[in-house]
């Protein structure tokens, strides 16, 4: 888990091909309609290797937001056929934190297992205020990372 973006996982921004995103009010159905829009979305994508890894990581994050956040969040994924980056961001303050472990707890668990799926993960801090928690799946081959010739960027 990183805290802040790491280069590898911001290097994505600039690779990839698709994108959805939605505003998910703090209510319990919320979840569904998150993991709706990741099995709809990498669906068209082709991704359907990381559907399920995804609809899972996205169902802990939004089910964490929605219990501790207290007001609306906004889930964005970006990606291509082989990856994906998720961004979940909330208004809360706090960070999200991996609990013990503990065989009997009937709760807690959803940090681990996005530690446990994600290729990498970490929480932002943005100076708005807020949070964003992401995730990528599926990290690309690094020759996806960066175009062979980069583009010339001109300013009049």
């Amino acid at each position: 888990m990183s805290l802040q973006h790491d280069s590898s996982a911001a290097s994505l921004d600039a690779a990839h091909e698709y994108e959805g995103e939605c505003l998910l009010p703090a209510v319990p159905t919320s979840v569904r309609d998150a993991r709706s829009l990741v099995r709809r979305e990498l669906s068209l994508w082709g991704a359907d290797d990381l559907i399920d890894d995804c609809m899972l990581i996205v169902s802990e994050l939004v089910t964490n937001a929605v219990r501790y956040g207290g007001a609306a969040c906004a889930l964005r994924i970006r990606g291509g056929r082989s990856f994906v980056r998720g961004e979940l961001f909330d208004p809360g303050e706090g960070a999200p934190r991996v609990c013990a472990r503990d065989m009997n707890a009937t709760g807690g668990r959803g940090l681990q297992i996005v530690d446990s799926l994600a290729d990498d993960w970490g929480v932002a801090h943005p100076p708005t205020g807020g949070k964003i928690v992401w995730f990528v799946l599926g990290l690309p081959a690094p020759s996806h990372l960066r175009p062979a010739v980069a583009p010339v960027l001109q300013f009049k």
